[in-house]
């Protein structure tokens, strides 16, 4: 065996605001755990580490939706997710949390650091800032549209649609998600990290890593070629890692500066569950340690830019020698979205299924360089035609003939064929295949790679007809049964990685001790007159009926949620004539005033660029007064005029009503005058 390596592992923290759906195993966690369970067998020394994400905005939202404290939010989704994680065989050696006193510690350790040798720029700058709520808005909590491509829903830190990285003052149009409100400009001050003063040493290191994915060094280079600016890594906010500066009271670290920390911290809290306070030194400040960070492709940025940053910055911990990333996971065709119900939660899953037939079937489909797809139907088809048709049917045609024919022992192999020598060797073919593909991180090949070992196994028995040697030539029956069970032994460490819990039952069906490793994995792994027990049968075909439910469970979740249902049916169909008759220009309010005696009416000059009109707009409740003049406006230049409260109304301005009651303008950049067809 070559030399033992030690081996940190990392699955980037879940924020602990929500359950835990196919997306988000497909993306951090199965591959990592592939990956870990590998290693393990190998023999290296590894420590797989995770835990919850505790102090991004979303928890706040969350419990500011529910009216809880953002404590309560975490404590609930912590214990969920990991019992979610434990429930699927995600093997962690040590899942933490960010809330946690040796994170608070550790994350305001490592910023001390960094400040005492003048890494951070301190700046004072206008932030957006809710007046309603009295706080500045961190950028989760500014909606908008995305300066890049026009998306309407984008954050102040990311546009989900386009992936474009943002600062909430670069966003059009934006939206305080607290009160909906138009947010102002404010002073504050917080302390930067300089990204682009230490891009051309982080370029230099990049250029040092070898074998990473394309997707991954592709999206970096992207960034890196742009340009990278001063980054925060503060906030004003109430909850977090306090800001360890006797001048930096009521701010909080910036979650993606403390967030990767937790792995640092829980690597600690780790080593002292273990009894060696100090061993976590091991992993994280040996230099022949091997760091890997297992992510979904939205982190990219933050495990190959920023945290590498604070790390090479800090000077004494090591730095990743890959991080894997994976692309997203699309469900039924469509974009995964839990706020439309478009979504397959895991614990739900747990109701119905066994946690191996989704580890292989998204094993099977993972979107290693690129967005896949999960439907139920191909869930279907990877159990039906591939874990019970083909691995599951080999191990019960070896033992079901191995316990009528050979008294329930494995045979012994005597004068093999050809055709026996060569099933013997396909384990060592498809072994080396199997190495070769995890040590690239290529999963998806080596689980292809694995289950082939079974394809090889049926057609060998198919061929070889023990049904009919059994009496024609019983030693050669002997030899068919004695190499199949030895392929049956092989699979039950090879495919341990993918199916843990069905390779123990199939391994205690054989007689092999529990103590495995890759190095086990041979064409004698069972030794002659060994007891075999056929047992039950490993997998069972899914059934059109099991699945229709599942899918009926997704459509009439994502219609309950499905926004169209909260707004009002569509009005009959009008001629186009009759629409040609609107004449629908664009305006600019001058000026505002409310009319007397009314709550709700005001009085609005409009801008329509060939002249100027008076609009009585019923929209005081929904906007303000101040914010008005210079808005962009779309009006119904031809409408008759009406006075309301004494006023003459010269035309209407166009609104819309969302799900809620709000009214917001419809808008257009024209300028005034410009007919709207």
């Amino acid at each position: 065996m070559a030399d033992k390596k030690r081996i940190l592992v990392t699955s980037a923290l879940p924020y602990a605001n929500g359950p835990l759906h196919l997306g988000h195993l497909a993306g951090a966690y199965l591959t990592a755990d592939l990956y870990v369970r590998y290693k393990r067998l190998v023999g290296d020394d590894v420590v797989y580490i995770c835990g919850s994400d505790e102090h991004g905005v979303p928890i706040t939202i969350a419990a500011e939706k529910e009216g809880v404290s953002p404590q309560d939010i975490v404590d609930r989704y912590h214990e969920m997710n990991k019992k979610v994680f434990e429930d699927f065989g995600i093997s962690f050696d040590y899942y933490g949390r960010t809330s946690s006193k040796m994170h608070h510690e550790t994350s305001q350790e490592i910023f001390l650091k960094l400040h005492g040798k003048s890494f951070f720029k301190k700046k004072t700058e206008q932030q957006l800032y809710d007046a309603k709520f009295n706080m500045f808005l961190p950028d989760r909590y500014v909606k908008g549209t995305c300066p890049n491509c026009g998306y309407t829903e984008a954050y102040g830190d990311q546009c989900e649609n386009c992936g474009a990285s943002l600062s909430p003052t670069e966003l059009i149009n934006p939206v305080s998600a607290l009160s909906g409100e138009v947010p102002e400009l404010k002073e504050t001050e917080h302390w930067y990290m300089p990204l682009g003063e230490i891009q051309p040493k982080l370029e230099q290191w990049l250029n040092t890593r070898e074998g990473w994915k394309a997707n991954v060094m592709g999206q970096v280079k992207s960034w890196l070629n742009d340009g990278l600016s001063d980054r925060a890594a503060t906030r004003d906010l109430s909850w977090g890692v306090p800001v360890p500066l006797d001048e930096a009271k009521g701010k909080v670290l910036y979650v993606w500066f403390d967030a990767p920390i937790g792995y640092i911290s829980a690597t600690k809290e780790w080593a002292i569950e273990n009894g060696n306070p100090d061993a976590w030194k091991n992993y994280w400040q040996d230099e022949e340690t091997e760091l890997y960070h297992f992510i979904g492709k939205d982190n990219i940025v933050f495990h190959c830019i920023m945290f590498p940053i604070v790390l090479m910055e800090h000077g004494d911990y090591v730095l990743p020698k890959n991080v894997p990333a994976n692309e997203f996971l699309n469900l039924e065709g469509k974009k995964l979205s839990t706020s439309r119900g478009w979504a397959v939660w895991l614990h739900e899953y747990l109701e119905d299924f066994e946690p191996d037939l989704l580890r292989y079937a998204l094993g099977s489909t993972l979107p290693e360089n690129k967005d896949s797809d999960f439907s139920w139907k191909d869930f279907q088809a990877r159990v039906n035609n591939e874990l019970a048709a083909v691995l599951g049917n080999f191990v019960n045609r070896s033992l079901t003939f191995t316990d009528k024919f050979a008294d329930g022992k494995v045979p012994e192999l005597i004068n093999p064929s050809k055709i026996d020598s060569g099933a013997l060797q396909a384990i060592i073919d498809q072994k080396e295949k199997v190495t070769t593909a995890y040590e690239a991180f290529r999963f998806k090949e080596a689980i292809a790679e694995s289950i082939n070992l079974a394809r090889v196994g049926n057609k060998y028995f198919t061929e070889t007809e023990p049904w009919k040697t059994r009496n024609e030539n019983p030693q050669a029956c002997n030899n068919t049964l004695h190499v199949s069970l030895q392929i049956c032994a092989a699979l039950s460490v090879l495919m341990e990685p993918v199916l843990p819990s069905s390779m123990k039952k199939l391994r205690d069906q054989l007689g092999i001790a529990s103590e495995i490793n890759w190095n086990t994995i041979s064409d004698s792994m069972l030794t002659s007159n060994t007891k075999v027990d056929v047992g039950e049968v490993l997998f069972n075909k899914v059934e059109n009926s099991e699945i229709d439910k599942q899918i009926q469970k997704l459509e009439e979740r994502a219609a309950a949620n499905n926004p169209a249902s909260k707004f009002p049916e569509l009005k009959d169909n009008i001629e186009f004539g009759d629409f040609m008759k609107l004449d629908l220009r664009a305006g600019e309010i001058l000026s505002a005033e409310k009319i007397e005696k009314s709550d709700k009416l005001l009085k609005l000059q409009v801008d329509l660029g060939i002249e100027k009109r008076i609009i009585v707009s019923g929209i005081a409740k929904h906007v303000e007064m101040d914010s008005l003049k210079g808005q962009k406006v779309c009006v119904v230049a031809n409408l008759a005029p009406k006075k309301l409260m004494g006023v003459e109304s010269q035309g209407m301005i166009l609104m819309a009503e969302d799900s809620e009651g709000n009214l917001k303008f419809a808008e257009t950049t024209a300028e005034p005058g410009s007919p709207i067809t």
